[in-house]
């Protein structure tokens, strides 16, 4: 409910929609949909099709505040065939199709705006194929990274990519989701290897070929990388063929407190430009530093501040250490506060994540909007500065926590969503970190994805002509408009 009063409140314009989109008819709750909850029942069995209002509540929103908005009804396919067999019956009846992994979304991605069913692929959960000697794996879209490296704990081996949230694998490709960990191993878009994907119309296709898992390629069109980021609007993921990494001999992490947000942030891009091969450097400021505190029981001083971690042999962790403990006291920070111990740094990893709760906590009852930016390195010192004169000149609460290692950063929203004077604030203040981001040549969202939220931002990034051209990939792949209306275009 608070979720809706503050979409509502928003008041967000209108958002631009991909030509003829408005004249789209699509089937709802009708003789058209029983007949098709029919077929999908003969595909799935009673058990994997829901029309309770409650599961498809469930299945209508994600961790945004976009306001929920229900599917018509909720399969749960088991394999790929069904996915298959499922989405031809969607094609027939004209059904939109919205694909669901865990809900853990912040741009309001599995709303179904026109109706029409929600493929829910938790069912799918089996980690297919693990290949230990060359570093890969295949993984149905129901496998979260937390159940990946679960699975790999004892062959020596993990996958890096770490969001924060436990999602799934299949969603995380779909948004092209980083985290603390990308500065190091990438993102989402670099360890994917290969996806098999179902098409609106039931045809199913592998981006690289079938079994195909080569470190690298150069063979035709990157399709995979098409459908990476794509958020449901092209096709339905039905397998992931990752990257996977040597877990590393030690692992230290280690927290630096800084005078001011530019000698925190000039100390990050120091330390790259040095070569230092980091595994994760997060940057806090003083407001969300002392949000973790209060939330987790530490006692870091409220300051701008680095938490960082180091991965290698003991050999080049002594080589890593040394150099960034020379920039960072250079830059005016403070000694290191070490974490050596997987109890410590579990502890300090966690405080970090848990800064959307700790930020809530700020101001109870109230409620909180995440928004992300990503900016080249050079930038970054300037636009960190400029949007926390920006919060304090506008009187909003908005921690800022960031992987300043990519440029990319984070602002937590907490508003109170009966005061329209507030929102009216805070919505207007995201727009200006946008095309602040912009301005300085970065993008309107570095891992949160579009959505329903960022859709004109998207075309004032990328401008008329590459609008057209993702419009018309979506009209090849999807010519009845069926995956995920609505979203991205």
């Amino acid at each position: 409910m608070a979720g809706a009063l503050l979409r509502s409140a928003l008041r967000l314009k209108p958002r631009l929609r991909p030509a003829g989109a408005e004249r789209r008819r699509y089937s709802q709750r009708s003789e058209g949909l029983e007949r098709a909850v029919a077929a999908f029942r003969s595909v799935s069995g009673d058990e994997g099709v829901s029309l309770g209002e409650a599961v498809r509540e469930q299945h209508g929103r994600d961790e945004s505040v976009h306001r929920c908005r229900p599917p018509d009804v909720v399969v749960f396919p088991r394999c790929v065939e069904e996915v298959s067999a499922l989405a031809k019956i969607c094609h027939e009846h004209q059904l939109p199709i919205i694909p669901f992994g865990t809900g853990t979304g912040l741009e309001g991605g599995v709303g179904a705006l026109k109706g029409g069913v929600c493929f829910s692929l938790r069912n799918m959960d089996q980690v297919l194929d693990l290949h230990q000697e060359d570093f890969d794996v295949t993984v149905e879209p129901g496998v979260t990274r937390k159940a990946l490296n679960s699975y790999l704990r004892d062959t020596g081996l993990w996958f890096p990519v770490d969001p924060g949230a436990d999602a799934s694998l299949c969603g995380m490709a779909s948004t092209s989701a980083s985290g603390t960990n990308a500065v190091r191993y990438g993102t989402m878009r670099e360890n994917v290897l290969n996806l098999e994907v179902v098409l609106a119309d039931g045809t199913i296709i592998h981006t690289a070929g079938r079994g195909r898992r080569p470190r690298k390629t150069s063979a035709g069109y990157n399709l995979t990388n098409l459908f990476v980021g794509s958020e449901g609007t092209l096709g339905i993921l039905t397998k992931a063929t990752l990257r996977l990494y040597g877990i590393p001999e030690s692992m230290v992490s280690a927290v630096c407190s800084f005078p001011s947000v530019q000698a925190a942030v000039d100390s990050t891009v120091q330390v790259l430009q040095a070569g230092v091969p980091i595994a994760r450097i997060e940057f806090l400021d003083d407001v969300m530093i002392g949000a973790c505190n209060s939330f987790n029981s530490l006692s870091y001083p409220v300051t701008p501040t680095l938490f960082l971690e180091f991965h290698g042999s003991s050999k080049s962790l002594e080589e890593q250490v040394s150099i960034t403990e020379e920039i960072t006291r250079d830059n005016g920070g403070s000694d290191f506060a070490w974490a050596e111990d997987e109890e410590t740094r579990a502890k300090l990893w966690k405080a970090r994540h848990d800064a959307w709760y700790a930020s809530l906590a700020l101001r109870p009852g109230c409620k909180a909007y995440s928004t992300d930016v990503c900016v080249p390195l050079s930038r970054l010192p300037q636009i960190i500065v400029e949007t926390k004169e920006d919060l304090i000149r506008n009187n909003l609460t908005g921690p800022i926590a960031g992987h300043v290692g990519d440029g990319n950063f984070h602002c937590i929203m907490v508003l109170d969503p009966n005061d329209p004077d507030e929102v009216q604030r805070v919505h207007e203040f995201t727009e200006r970190l946008a095309r602040r981001a912009l301005a300085m040549d970065g993008t309107c969202t570095g891992e949160h994805g579009v959505g329903l939220g960022k859709r004109a931002l998207l075309r004032e990034e990328l401008g008329p002509m590459a609008m057209e051209v993702m419009q018309g990939l979506k009209a090849t792949l999807d010519p009845k408009n069926l995956m995920n209306p609505g979203k991205v275009l």
